[in-house]
């Protein structure tokens, strides 16, 4: 990967550190003052992607490391691996969140304090997290980088948990000015537990993404494209076996074509060539190694 591109990735991770950072301690300290649930849910969920940020900027700058003597790929899997712990931890914030939604429905009745701070945290959020996303996804997308997706992801749910959080505040604010909606002091709680509900759907998305690129999953239609390509190509009369892997950024392709067994060998060449050219055009940057086979009459 060119130095420019790894700058440009540890910049998007960097940046993503600060922000969450910044998030965290906004939230913990709204969310203690006017002991809200829904707030300091969102504290812990900032606090985890400021972990995951973390995690992230080790894995971008490891898996820029060039292939060596005991990783002939690269360490391009360190990505897929930031993007499963960063699952695990949304998983585990779920759990305190729907364990203490439900202590404070059914059991224990705490008072939260709707104030204008309580909204201005949230906005502040939803407008961090909106700038913060963008970048992330449009680096993600351009350098296929599925720790900066993984990233991207965190942020793009904060979003949305926000604004059901900024929705539970103001059922608990119209319950304190109607005493007839008193059931809405509870929205709080109930907004707690709708964070949750979206982070596990975010994270089994994320993990499902993660657990292909571990197992080596190949991208849908792939193989098939590869293979219309190559077969195109003047003097090669069959492309087959066809394996494609991920490893981060980088994708590895590996095939074998049949040649006319009376092709000179510098021939033969000029054609695994032009077949490795052929899948640059579809995947650019590939890592391409094409096996040669004579052709059976």
């Amino acid at each position: 990967m060119k130095e420019s591109s790894i700058k440009e990735k540890n910049s998007a991770a960097r940046s993503s550190v600060f922000a969450a950072v910044a998030l965290t301690a906004f939230k913990l300290v709204i969310g203690l003052v006017t002991n809200s649930l829904g707030i300091l849910a969102e504290a812990a969920h900032s606090g985890l992607d400021l972990v995951a940020a973390v995690v992230t900027l080790i894995a971008v700058n490891y898996s820029a490391k060039p292939p060596d003597a005991e990783h002939h790929f690269g360490h391009g899997k360190i990505e897929n691996l930031s993007a499963l712990f960063e699952t695990v931890l949304l998983l585990v914030t779920c759990i305190w969140i729907i364990n203490e939604s439900i202590q404070r429905l059914f059991f224990a009745f705490v008072e939260v304090d709707a104030s204008y701070w309580a909204f201005l945290v949230m906005i502040t959020s939803i407008v961090i997290d909106y700038s913060r996303s963008r970048v992330l996804y449009k680096a993600a997308r351009k350098y296929r980088s599925q720790a900066l997706e993984a990233d991207a992801l965190h942020f793009s749910t904060d979003i949305w948990s926000s604004s059901v959080v900024i929705l539970g505040l103001a059922g608990v604010r119209y319950a304190e000015m109607f005493p007839g909606f008193d059931f809405l002091r509870r929205a709080d709680a109930v907004a707690a537990l709708l964070v949750a509900v979206i982070v596990i759907y975010v994270s089994a998305q994320l993990g499902r993404k993660t657990v292909h690129g571990i197992l080596d999953h190949a991208p849908g239609g792939l193989r098939e494209s590869i293979k219309r390509a190559v077969e195109e190509i003047p003097g090669i009369h069959d492309c087959h076996a066809i394996r494609v892997r991920t490893s981060g950024v980088g994708l590895f392709v590996d095939m074998h074509v049949n040649l006319d067994p009376q092709l000179s060998l510098e021939r033969a060449h000029e054609l695994t060539e032009l077949a490795s050219d052929a899948v640059r055009r579809i995947v650019p940057n590939a890592d391409v190694t094409v096996h040669a086979e004579p052709l059976r009459a």
